[in-house]
């Protein structure tokens, strides 16, 4: 645990040590000028939005619907819709963060259709913060032994119903300062194998774990509740220029409340950013995350795995790497293709280490590296909301395209 928390204070130690100036009004373009701009409205045009620390000044909604494709190991070829809003919940846009919901609904070539829905909604004065990440899918997932080292066998797909359901709410003790606690669902059923084989679905890597642990194999479910603590002084949580973010969350699960094992889990979030020029065209963003099982045995899908949040390790399929421990850390140059903001681009560099213990490997004994950088386009100037659409490498052959709305983190 020192080790860990060690290489978070590097990380932002680091970020801190970038020389920043405070931005400066310049124009900003978004796909609704644009758009006016075509059609010749004679519209009064929107004020410039500055870069500071709440550019939306009225108490709009900003709401972002757009169609996404997408390609990568877990899923092959997606297509669907995402959509985003932005918005105030009341009292002074000054002293309150912006809040967010994003929403999507996507379906892949491998018969696999995913929708979830994602918020993070302030209360008048940041009194409540509230959090949300809940998901429903019928999907299918390669499955890998634990650890992170090279596999030629256990790696069967299997298909299975997956519900998520985490739930959270806190309050602020004081700026930037939040506590708080929720409930957790993961319920994972009707898993079997995705050819109908079952000799192959038998020899996998998920039916290898669950008998060792005495784990149903057609389905398992994890319930529980959570302790968590928050520190956020970024000044927009949808696309942050400074700032940073600290997180830690206990969570624990319970087979009184229906759940198959009794196990616990830590997981840790760092987030630093930090501008580059006076104007904030260039930009770096540092993440760190950290998850992991300190007590009991987890179901073998609720094992820290590599992507799981769909956002991170991108150049990877979802559950490429799992176990026990999982530490993943990733830097993002962020800048802007054109004066007017409305086309950008980033480059990224992440890596991932996970342990396992059923199979001897420590923490930081392997890594799974990964690259890649992509395009921005503004949708709304007023939240800072970006279409994204990144292209990432991982090792071993290991790639993805993503499109999305929001920036990654």
């Amino acid at each position: 645990m020192i080790r860990i928390l060690a290489i978070g204070l590097v990380l932002l130690n680091a970020s801190s040590a970038i020389a920043q100036t405070a931005p400066v009004d310049g124009p900003t373009t978004d796909v609704s000028d644009v758009w006016h701009a075509i059609r010749h409205k004679d519209d009064a045009p929107e004020p410039q939005a500055a870069d500071t620390a709440n550019p939306v000044k009225k108490r709009d909604d900003y709401l972002v619907i757009a169609p996404t494709i997408g390609s990568k190991p877990t899923t092959g070829l997606t297509a669907g819709f995402n959509g985003n809003v932005a918005f105030f919940k009341g009292g002074d846009p000054d002293a309150t963060h912006i809040s967010s919901m994003s929403a999507g609904l996507r379906v892949s070539q491998k018969g696999q259709v995913l929708s979830g829905m994602r918020y993070s909604v302030f209360t008048a004065e940041d009194r409540w913060f509230l959090q949300g990440d809940n998901r429903m899918s019928w999907t299918s997932l390669n499955t890998y032994a634990l650890g992170a080292v090279p596999q030629a066998t256990g790696t069967e797909n299997v298909d299975y119903d997956f519900i998520r359901l985490y739930e959270t709410a806190f309050r602020e003790i004081s700026p930037g300062l939040f506590v708080g606690g929720g409930l957790n669902l993961n319920d994972h059923s009707n898993v079997r194998a995705h050819d109908g084989s079952d000799a192959p679905f038998q020899q996998s890597a998920y039916a290898a774990y669950s008998r060792a642990h005495h784990f149903d194999l057609d389905g398992q479910r994890s319930v529980g509740g959570s302790l968590g603590i928050i520190h956020d002084t970024r000044d927009n949580a949808i696309n942050a220029s400074r700032g940073s973010l600290a997180s830690a969350t206990y969570r624990s699960f319970f087979t009184a409340l229906g759940g198959d094992s009794n196990w616990q889990e830590v997981s840790v979030d760092l987030r630093a950013y930090r501008t580059l020029s006076r104007d904030a065209r260039h930009k770096l963003a540092f993440w760190m995350l950290g998850d992991f099982v300190t007590g009991g045995i987890a179901p073998y899908f609720d094992l820290p795995a590599i992507a799981g949040d769909g956002r991170s390790a991108r150049g990877y399929g979802e559950g490429r790497y799992r176990g026990e421990h999982l530490m993943y850390g990733e830097v993002e140059y962020r800048s802007t293709l054109t004066a007017n903001g409305l086309l950008g681009y980033v480059a990224f560099l992440n890596t991932t280490t996970v342990s396992s213990a059923d199979n001897n490997q420590a923490l930081f004994s392997s890594y799974a590296p990964g690259a890649g950088g992509g395009l921005r386009v503004l949708l709304n100037k007023r939240s800072k909301t970006n279409l994204c659409a990144d292209y990432g490498w991982g090792k071993a052959g290991s790639r993805g395209f993503y499109l999305s709305i929001q920036e990654a983190f």
